[in-house]
């Protein structure tokens, strides 16, 4: 039994609570494949599964570092592979669930991931760059030269943006195309959740104001004054607003604001590098979803 299942789609769409039904029906096991729940203490402003949802069912790749440590995407490949045999050998299903599509992509095309070094005079002149003119002035820059990138990577991001266009200078190749598909590992059905556009922004938003009462600010300022804030982990959505908001930089209903329209304009990008794959199967519901593995375990 060679099968895996993906689960993904966009962030807010409900993948977590249906990866979680799936796993109780088929007699699965839930691998994370989110680039930010993989942080010890990064609960509430990455929507991490609490234990009451979670159940019974087994979840892997959460809380594995603190947030002043390094993870690469080649390192999420290796533990993730690892697991879904050893999932596979117990003879459960494994379910790799998550919107972080470049996990998910390097785990599904066993994506051959290459080291590139830093070059610290080539990063410090795209800083200077990105200091003099905007974060955004740099990332145009990079997708005038990878119009791909403009899907996997956050544009508010300003080390994943460097890095980009770091790698994609150095290499003369788009930073989108760096990793090279190899012999698929795994007999995979891809699951997208398929949400409206107005019903999506309308979770998002609801979203963002439970982690607000549900107490982010207190998430942030206890991490931060446990980590620091110049952590690679905090450059993401939600962490960042808010750090603004403790340095007294903002205020909070600005903040909020712009951790929703920052998460759905992530949400949009998100939807936009999962439609290009036509392997994905999309469903609307439970019944819909349950009908497409169905078929896929009978084959």
């Amino acid at each position: 039994m060679n099968r895996l299942i993906v689960v993904l789609g966009p962030t807010a769409s409900g993948k977590t609570e249906l990866s979680i039904k799936l796993a109780k029906k088929y007699n699965g096991e839930v691998v994370s494949a989110d680039s930010r729940q993989i942080y010890r203490g990064m609960d509430i402003g990455t929507a991490k599964p609490t234990k009451k949802e979670m159940g019974t069912i087994p979840h892997w790749i959460l809380d594995i570092k603190n947030p002043n440590e390094p993870y690469t995407v080649a390192e999420f490949k290796n533990d993730a592979i690892k697991i879904i045999r050893d999932i596979q050998k117990r003879n459960k299903l494994p379910i790799l669930v998550g919107g972080t599509g470049l996990y998910i992509k390097a785990v599904v095309e066993n994506l051959d991931i290459p080291r590139i070094g830093a070059n610290p005079l080539l990063r410090q002149k795209i800083e200077k760059e990105a200091k003099k003119n905007g974060l955004d002035f740099v990332f145009q820059k990079l997708i005038k030269l990878d119009p791909e990138a403009a899907y996997i990577i956050d544009s508010k991001n300003p080390r994943r943006v460097i890095r980009a266009l770091e790698i994609t200078l150095l290499t003369k190749k788009p930073f989108s195309q760096q990793r090279r598909s190899g012999k698929p590992l795994f007999d995979v059905l891809k699951i997208g959740v398929s949400t409206a556009k107005e019903r999506l922004k309308e979770k998002i938003y609801l979203r963002v104001d439970k982690m607000i009462k549900e107490g982010l600010v207190k998430e942030v300022e206890y991490l931060v004054n446990k980590y620091g804030a110049d952590q690679q982990a905090f450059d993401a959505i939600g962490y960042r607003e808010i750090i603004k908001y403790i340095n007294n930089k903002k205020p909070l209903g600005q903040v909020i604001a712009e951790m929703k329209i920052n998460t759905w304009h992530y949400a949009k990008r998100q939807t936009t590098w999962f439609k290009k794959d036509k392997r994905i199967n999309w469903v609307r519901n439970y019944k819909e979803t349950e009908r497409v593995i169905d078929k896929f375990i009978m084959k």
